[in-house]
């Protein structure tokens, strides 16, 4: 059986990420281009930069609920060989896809919180023919890494509840 505790954990932990994660989408830095007093440069102006913060803290509860289903099923590889059949066949694909889902979801969420927090500062001060845009994320950034928290979320899950069928169902043979 399943313990409990993990999924509640794991479960609680990949829905802050996942509203952590929407969040950033919906308060990432927008850029607008100003000019001096004199007119003499122009120089971006970033609003808030919180979505950096909410990316970062996002990355890390994936991070943390990973860990945690990999700890408590052995990261399928470690500990007792499994009873053959549907659930370790289920177990090892899920498994597979749960990496696939939290790797993508990693990676949006990190180059998403680098790229938030990277500022332009001075557009315009010398005389340049193609000065640097006030360029900031791309929108839906985020939200794929929200979407794929999800994803990883719910794969997890089924992965280490298949898992532990196929540990219980080794450990108490029905012969």
């Amino acid at each position: 059986m399943a313990s409990k505790l993990v999924v509640i954990i794991v479960f609680i932990l990949d829905l802050i990420a996942v509203g952590l994660a929407i969040a950033a989408e919906q308060r990432r830095s927008v850029g607008k281009v100003e000019t001096d007093r004199e007119k003499q440069y122009e120089y971006c102006v970033y609003g808030t930069d919180i979505a950096t913060s909410y990316g970062a803290g996002a990355f890390v509860l994936l991070f943390v609920s990973q860990v945690l289903i990999m700890v408590a099923s052995r990261c399928f590889c470690c500990g007792k060989s499994l009873n053959p059949g549907g659930s370790r066949a289920c177990a090892i694909i899920l498994f597979l896809i749960c990496w696939v889902f939290f790797l993508i979801a990693e990676m949006c969420l990190l180059a998403a919180s680098i790229r938030n927090a990277y500022h332009t500062q001075y557009r315009k001060m010398w005389n340049v023919e193609d000065p640097p845009s006030c360029e900031v994320i791309r929108k839906g950034v985020f939200a794929a890494g929200a979407a794929f928290t999800l994803f990883t979320a719910i794969v997890s899950q089924f992965y280490y509840v298949c898992y532990s069928r196929a540990r219980d169902a080794y450990q108490n043979p029905s012969y």
